[in-house]
């Protein structure tokens, strides 16, 4: 998922050519691309894998209770940071890869005489790829401690001695 989203960084475009035609009009052209590709199936790969996970987990709303204390905690900690990344990291990549296919693929008319072509702002894709790692292991992170506080739920629920002593007062 990472590595996608650096290849789609090291193949953006970068600077598009300015070129006149047969009616004098004056317009950006930019070559042809991998990056957009790239970008998108990052995108479709971290999608994936959040699902997969979302869906073991049952996104933590439905399924076996969790057992109360640290490692509770640490889940949803975990589940909470683990979206947020996952939100920033979808939107990195969605966006180079929409204006990235933009530039590869439509024509600005430049009325300007002194004018340079737009292109990718650098990093769009490398902070993708860097939340792609943050999400990536906040996952993991989430999963270790879920399944952990969900075995010991199922551990405390077959106990059958009372965990509160009761002393008879007349």
């Amino acid at each position: 998922m990472g590595g996608a989203a650096e290849e789609a960084e090291k193949r953006r475009q970068r600077l598009g050519s300015i070129v006149t035609d047969s009616s004098n009009t004056t317009f950006c052209v930019y070559d042809s691309d991998i990056a957009t590709g790239y970008g998108v199936g990052a995108f479709l790969f971290l999608l994936s894998g959040h699902s997969l996970l979302m869906g073991v987990t049952r996104c933590m709303c439905f399924g076996a209770p969790l057992a109360p204390g640290g490692s509770r905690a640490w889940s949803i900690i975990y589940f909470a940071s683990s979206w947020i990344t996952f939100a920033i990291a979808e939107a990195c990549l969605i966006a180079g890869a929409t204006k990235n296919a933009y530039h590869t693929k439509y024509r600005d008319m430049v009325y300007a005489g002194n004018w340079t072509c737009q292109s990718l702002r650098k990093g769009v894709f490398i902070a993708g790829a860097v939340f792609v790692v943050f999400t990536m292991i906040l996952n993991v992170y989430f999963y270790m401690y879920y399944s952990k506080a969900t075995s010991q739920a199922a551990k405390r629920i077959s106990k059958t001695t009372p965990s509160v002593g009761m002393t008879g007062y007349a």
